[in-house]
């Protein structure tokens, strides 16, 4: 019980320390990563779900919950920083679509478990200690035959300028993300050298990994 009440503080200090990150990224005029969907997220667009439910971890300020609420979705977005949660808002009034917000933690918010016909994770950057659990979350908030879409920075990225964490630590590779997702279908799962273009923190050659998976 000690360890475990242990545990629970080291997380929500962490938690206080990235919503403060966040918060500061986004505290600027316009929009850190632009208000233009992610461009595999948006080339993945047939398999999404007319009406369905969308899941967003790591939304931000809102970029990829408004283009899916616009293609007619229902978008719960997650995020910690309530300075881009308060921008997403905004996007999302600004582009006449409704959405839910959820201002919380994602290491420690309660999952729901298949409750999503899709789940939507771009540059959601975990550490290695958290990464399989919250993966493992990801899926099981999906219904069964629920899609993933994932794109992430791979270590490849550290000798790049075009963004991402800078700690190989918060850095995801094909082998992780076909351990963390071996009990789902994997549709799709490779290494991608995209030029980004998107707002001012992601620009030019960048080296991500791309995963879609299918929940059994």
């Amino acid at each position: 019980m000690i360890w475990e009440a242990c545990f629970q503080i080291i997380q929500l200090w962490q938690g206080a320390i990235m919503s403060k990150f966040w918060d500061e990224k986004f505290n600027r005029d316009g929009f850190t990563y632009g208000t233009r969907p992610n461009a595999f997220l948006e080339s993945r667009s047939s398999l999404l779900k007319p009406g369905g439910s969308v899941l967003v971890p790591g939304d931000g300020e809102g970029r990829n919950g408004v283009w899916l609420a616009q293609q007619g979705l229902n978008v719960t977005a997650v995020d910690s920083s309530k300075v881009g949660q308060g921008k997403a808002r905004g996007l999302a009034e600004d582009s006449s679509v409704v959405m839910q917000f959820q201002l919380a933690d994602l290491l420690t918010w309660d999952w729901p478990t298949a409750a999503f016909d899709h789940v939507v994770s771009i540059f959601f950057h975990l550490h290695t200690d958290d990464r399989p659990r919250l993966h493992a979350a990801m899926l099981a908030a999906l219904k069964p035959g629920g899609i993933l879409i994932m794109e992430a920075f791979r270590p490849e990225q550290l000798a790049l300028s075009s963004g991402g964490p800078r700690v190989s630590e918060l850095l995801f590779d094909k082998d992780c993300l076909a351990q963390d997702f071996a009990v789902a279908e994997l549709l799709e799962l490779e290494n991608a050298s995209p030029i980004l273009d998107e707002g001012p923190l992601h620009q030019g050659l960048a080296a991500t990994v791309r995963l879609v998976a299918r929940r059994r």
